[in-house]
């Protein structure tokens, strides 16, 4: 249960993957011209990677570590092969990974309120966690179905929160938000010649991803939308240009952020 003030400001990070990533940029800019920091927020709301860096954040993990860390990440350092009924890896070498980004284990630990949205994978139903076993609930959030098993809290499968909302705008709001910074990783549509069957359904699964987001995000106060042309969500080794795309989007909105939330 969240104890509000009266003017409740909440930092919205989306997910996409190696396209999350951007949102360390976005962040390192608001934090480079004093405009805000980890506690100008009342709450902070993550879904898929985007719960990975807002409980890492909220646990005072500073910007600096996390680009060295997201730099410094390999993709096929997550392949534990289980061929589960809902996912071809385990999991568990992905649940290191968060254990070692975040550094602590419970919603109590977090220095700023922080909430995770994952999907209930056997109903679809949209699930918001705001106390729980930190840990295992980031992990079913970052859990993409048919990649990594989903995990059983409870005795609910649950799966990558970015399923049901890649930007979980409209949680912020329905928990009281009255003024929400949303930042939207997108899904990456390409302008290119469909020339196989796999490339028209990948890019017909994105533009419904794109439209999607634009209905998520419609209600927020800011969007920030990082220019991610051509970035894939494995793109991980594209790290440093992911961020810095972070960094360029906040920069465009320098001055509206500056009298937003200064």
């Amino acid at each position: 249960m969240f104890f509000w003030k009266k003017q409740k400001k909440v930092l919205v990070l989306g997910g996409g993957a190696a396209r999350g990533l951007a949102s360390i940029g976005v962040l390192k800019i608001l934090e480079r011209y004093g405009i805000s920091d980890r506690h100008s927020f009342d709450l902070v709301v993550g879904t898929s990677i985007g719960s990975l860096i807002g409980a890492a954040y909220c646990a005072g993990k500073s910007l600096l570590e996390l680009e060295h860390e997201a730099v410094q990440f390999k993709w096929p350092s997550l392949l534990d092969v289980a061929f589960s009924p809902t996912g071809i890896l385990k999991g568990d070498k992905l649940e290191k990974v968060i254990v070692d980004m975040i550094g602590v284990k419970s919603f109590s630990d977090l220095s700023v309120p922080f909430v995770v949205a994952t999907t209930d994978i056997e109903t679809g139903e949209e699930v918001v966690h705001t106390s729980g076993d930190l840990i295992k609930l980031v992990r079913a959030s970052c859990s993409w179905p048919g990649f990594f098993s989903s995990v059983n809290v409870d005795g609910r499968m649950l799966a990558d929160g970015g399923i049901r909302n890649s930007v979980p705008t409209k949680i912020a709001y329905n928990l009281g938000a009255s003024f929400v910074v949303a930042i939207d990783p997108g899904f990456g549509v390409k302008h290119e010649k469909m020339d196989n069957a796999l490339k028209a359904l990948v890019q017909s699964i994105q533009i419904m991803g794109e439209e999607l987001n634009s209905y998520q995000t419609e209600d927020a106060d800011i969007v920030i939308k990082p220019r991610l042309k051509n970035i894939d969500q494995f793109d991980f080794d594209k790290a440093d240009f992911i961020i810095k795309q972070g960094e360029l989007a906040a920069i465009e909105q320098l001055s509206v952020l500056r009298r937003r939330l200064s």
